[in-house]
């Protein structure tokens, strides 16, 4: 049992009255963040009541063991994409210095943890993001440019190098996925607070990840491999689109985390630059 006048309970309830499902969870949070009784503390409040997500409140997330910079405007990784994340280290080149590109990088959470990753295991990686928002790409430089890792603003594949044609050994795409139609029934701290062209992935959800496909081969290494997430439903759609795009489909399930990936190889000799 709570002692009288726990701030912990307290601010809970207050949490729990706006609709917070973890209201406990974030009270505890929160005044890490900030002491009892203080106006920070009621900032943050005051925006996580009205409908914020936490981790734009709190100007972070974690995800694979550390905390990422996010802040408002910006998608929030979620810890599901941590199974991306690990797919794409169980698959690491046996190059000792892989190119890895992250393709909708957002904050640049998954290529950061993906670089982190395969330095751990004494790799020297070299890691291109880029993010078609300018709000998600200064995140991303936050985040990936301490790492030494290079950011740009554009359109999918459009501002990285030719040179890394034929020469990409990972390429993970975190590709908005949510069908159009589906948007409406997004939470609202989801819909109302995080980019559409971070969630609105067209009619059956796949419209960029089709547009990746369509690319991917020229840009990957023989063996390299493309890894991107969807829902388990979109599972049939996204092996016939990987299908046709001449690379081979495997998929990842995570029951715990409810997380799909797919895993896209090009086959020695296959694609290639063009």
């Amino acid at each position: 049992m709570r002692p009288a006048g726990d701030p912990t309970a307290a601010l809970a309830d207050r949490l729990r009255d706006a609709g917070c499902v973890f209201a406990e969870d974030e009270a505890a949070v929160l005044l890490r963040a900030a002491p009892a009784g203080s106006a920070r503390l009621e900032q943050l409040v005051a925006r996580r009541t009205a409908g914020e997500p936490l981790e734009h409140v709190l100007g972070e997330v974690e995800l694979a063991g550390r905390t990422w910079t996010v802040g408002p405007g910006v998608f929030v990784p979620r810890r599901r994409s941590e199974a991306l994340v690990e797919a794409a280290l169980d698959r690491r080149p046996g190059s000792v210095d892989p190119t890895v590109v992250d393709l909708c990088c957002g904050c640049g959470a998954l290529g950061g943890a993906v670089l982190e990753g395969l330095t751990a295991a004494g790799a020297r990686p070299a890691l291109h993001a880029v993010d078609v928002d300018p709000v998600a790409v200064g995140y991303a430089r936050r985040n990936l440019e301490p790492l030494g890792a290079a950011v740009a603003t554009g359109d999918l594949f459009d501002p990285l190098p030719r040179s890394l044609r034929g020469r990409v050994d990972l390429l993970l795409c975190h590709a908005p996925y949510v069908p159009t139609a589906a948007l409406a029934t997004m939470p609202p701290e989801a819909r109302d607070h995080e980019p559409p062209t971070a969630l609105d992935g067209g009619a059956d959800g796949l419209d960029v990840l089709r547009r990746v496909l369509g690319q991917a081969p020229r840009w990957l290494a023989p063996r390299g491999v493309l890894l991107f997430e969807i829902a388990a439903r979109q599972w049939p759609a996204a092996r016939r689109s990987v299908a046709a795009a001449g690379l081979r489909a495997e998929r990842v399930r995570d029951e715990d985390r409810d997380a799909t990936v797919v895993v896209a190889r090009r086959e020695r000799g296959d694609g290639g630059p063009g």
